[in-house]
């Protein structure tokens, strides 16, 4: 195992950055958009993150997934895959916030992809993920994120944990209800080189919107058996969509990432998201299939405040942090 181990390091170590040339000559340069001034490229530093994937419906998955142009990632025998990515961003142009993302792995073209291809061929098939819901911490990452890249964010009560056995991550809305709780067994070191591009898909506006994060960092990774985690959804109407998923018990793979730079690209792209008649268009409007209108942004500020955290003394989630962990609460956060 330590010989693999040797052998992934040094090949993940000699690819090149993700990072475009564009984006490295914007280095330097500033701009302010929808007033929220930004130092370029758009970057963060030292964000913790943690990573958990897991199977689902395949059908289910393709139900969940707005317009005819997106597609599932298939596994083979009948399965998608559930990616559960959160955030601790440390250090950002907006300042600190946590990011909780609760997504579909896809890809975007005429068809659908045969199994597992989209996992090797990701620029050729537009493999990404479409994201389902996306709380954040903070109005201002609200702002910048749903009215320039077209995500769906939302403020609500969020933490990540942090011990020497897990990491953890809790979502409530701000009426209190539980979203979500995900819970990772630390994966042993594997200090993998990761640089890596990954395509958000999000709706609208009516409009389906691909954003491309672009990530550099070292973490530790566990695939299949050694691989453990737990996720738990709530009654909160964000991760409704979620529930039909027949989502699996068993992770596929868990990653750790303590310390990571990433460069969120100023460059996105956008399709009208269509359906088979102009009544269909409007019936997946109303269900909020096809995003929220333009409304959702006006009047919202750039407030950097976080509402209370969490409460994790419900049924079903942890009641307290473990001894020894560190626990990022918004309330009062600079």
């Amino acid at each position: 195992m330590n010989a693999v181990l040797t052998v992934a390091r040094t090949v993940l170590g000699a690819l090149p950055s993700p990072v475009p040339r564009r984006q490295r000559r914007l280095a330097g340069r500033a701009a302010r958009v929808d007033t929220i001034p930004y130092a370029l490229p758009v970057s963060s530093e030292d964000s913790a993150v943690l990573m958990a994937a897991f199977p689902i419906s395949l059908a289910a998955a393709r139900d969940a997934l707005p317009g005819e142009e997106l597609h599932p990632v298939s596994l083979g025998l009948g399965k998608g895959v559930l990616v559960v990515t959160v955030v601790d961003y440390r250090a950002t142009d907006i300042g600190r916030y946590i990011e909780y993302s609760l997504a579909i792995a896809c890809t975007h073209g005429p068809r659908p992809a045969p199994p597992l291809l989209p996992m090797a061929l990701q620029r050729t098939l537009r493999t990404g993920q479409y994201v389902v819901d996306l709380p954040v911490s903070t109005e201002v990452s609200v702002k910048g994120g749903k009215g320039i890249w077209g995500m769906p964010k939302h403020q609500a009560r969020l933490d990540f944990v942090e011990n020497d056995r897990t990491v953890s991550a809790q979502y409530d809305d701000l009426d209190g209800r539980l979203g979500a709780y995900v819970e990772i067994e630390r994966p042993s070191p594997t200090a993998l080189p990761l640089r890596m591009a990954a395509a958000n898909y999000c709706a609208w506006r009516g409009m389906l919107w691909r954003s491309t994060v672009y990530v550099d960092a070292v973490g530790d990774v566990a695939v299949g058996p050694g691989a453990r985690a737990r996720l738990v959804l709530g009654d909160a109407p964000g991760v409704a969509p979620l529930r039909a998923l027949g989502i699996g018990r068993r992770p596929l793979f868990t990653a750790y990432l303590p310390s990571a730079h990433g460069v969120l690209d100023d460059h996105d792209e956008s399709w009208f998201l269509t359906a088979p008649t102009l009544a269909a268009a409007d019936a997946a409007t109303a269900a909020g299939r096809f995003g929220e209108p333009l409304e959702a942004v006006v009047g919202l500020g750039r407030g950097e405040q976080w509402p209370p955290p969490p409460d994790r003394s419900r049924p079903g989630v942890e009641s307290d942090a473990p001894v020894g962990s560190t626990q990022h609460e918004g309330a009062g956060t600079p």
